[in-house]
């Protein structure tokens, strides 16, 4: 298996390490990472602060892409990548004031707020992306909470239980959720949850005033401790820095566990948002941020969702090489454009690739973490 080693500017003075094995010094990539020969390293649960993670951000995009997919093939199978298909559930109306967003009631925009959608016409969606090779489906409301909605969360509780009756992966993203309503989601069948932290603590405030940082974080707790797998990760371009962007891939990578899973959205601007002139983001930002965020997340599936429909084919490509390994397919994500499943696959198959298959990443995860626990008690470990 092809490693790599990726020394510091201050390599010589053996202040920084890193945690991968090292190849000869002719193939190390130039990037300052640490050399961590600890369990927690090899596991792939290492955990860098902040400084650390600029220092890898801002390396070489070259060798940064080198190695994070040098990490990539190490910890995930990097043929594969997972289909997703994302339906919005019930749009427009919401209180918050997320800056991006066209469903907030506070802006003037072409979303028009709907009531939540009827069990049959979801099931047929779900099916319908089944059937074109999407293995998860994905379920988004435009709400801050499921206050006052107990039989709207009692038909979505049915959603989830219909649909992960397909044999396919179900995740929601319904605001804000307490302890007792993330349990009942995982009692339904929930495979994961998404509550992105969107952008860094410092720049969170001139994003969103509704709802603040720690709330976001309290309803990840409340999933995380219901047995469900977290899906959090951001959008760039909403006129943050590169240090915001790095401040978010330190919050998630510092979590009590790593997420299950890693939205990275590229802005897409709506007219009637406080956000409508901002510029696209710019493809060696969203590369850059990608490679960084496997680096810090090696067991995480890296999402490249939202806004990749303006990158080209071979862009999409780099990021695949740089570690991402899921994408949302389908008619459109919630109030943006997407790329069409026939479109997705031949361009899969262009480049060697294939889909994931429903609960493949959980079934890696858990025989990783058989080998861990056996190296742990003296067992002979097998190398994922």
């Amino acid at each position: 298996m092809l490693r790599c080693t990726i020394p510091s500017r201050r390599w010589a003075a053996g202040s920084i390490r890193t945690h991968a094995t090292a190849l000869p010094t002719t193939h190390r990539a130039n990037i300052p990472l640490l050399h961590r020969d600890d369990q927690a390293a090899s596991s792939g649960l290492a955990r860098y602060t902040k400084s650390e993670i600029s220092e890898i951000y801002n390396s070489p995009l070259l060798d940064l892409v080198f190695t994070a997919a040098s990490v990539h093939r190490k910890h995930q199978d990097a043929t594969k990548i997972q289909l997703c298909t994302l339906l919005n559930i019930k749009s427009g109306g919401c209180t918050e004031d997320c800056s991006y967003c066209s469903q907030s009631s506070k802006y003037k925009t072409a979303t028009k707020a709907s009531k939540l959608l009827d069990l049959e016409p979801v099931l047929e969606a779900a099916r319908e992306a089944k059937r074109n090779g999407s293995t998860r489906f994905c379920m988004g409301a435009a709400w801050r909470d499921l206050q006052g909605r107990k039989s709207g969360f009692d038909r979505i509780l049915k959603m989830v239980t219909e649909i992960r009756g397909m044999g396919m992966e179900v995740c929601t993203t319904l605001g804000m959720l307490s302890p007792d309503q993330a349990r009942r989601l995982k009692e339904a069948g929930l495979t994961a949850y998404n509550h992105n932290l969107d952008t860094s603590r410092e720049f969170y405030p001139s994003v969103i005033t509704t709802r603040s940082y720690d709330e976001r974080l309290e309803t990840i707790a409340a999933v995380r401790d219901a047995g469900i797998n977290v899906c959090s990760g951001g959008i760039l371009g909403l006129g943050e820095t590169d240090e915001d962007r790095i401040g978010l891939i330190h919050e998630v990578s510092n979590m009590p566990e790593h997420p299950e899973s890693f939205p990275v959205n590229a802005l897409v601007p709506i007219e009637g948002t406080p956000l409508e002139k901002n510029e696209p983001v710019g493809h060696q930002t969203m590369l850059r941020t990608i490679a960084t965020a496997r680096i810090a997340l090696p067991k995480t599936i890296i999402r490249l969702a939202a806004g990749r429909h303006v990158y080209s084919e071979s862009e999409q490509a780099m990021c695949f090489l740089a570690g991402a390994n899921a994408v949302f397919t389908g008619e459109r994500m919630l109030t943006t454009p997407c790329s069409g499943w026939d479109e997705d696959k031949a361009m899969m198959g262009r480049w060697g690739l294939t889909g994931l298959a429903s609960f493949a990443q959980e079934e890696r995860l858990a025989a990783d973490e058989t080998v861990e626990s056996h190296s742990k008690h003296g067992g002979v470990g097998v190398e994922a």
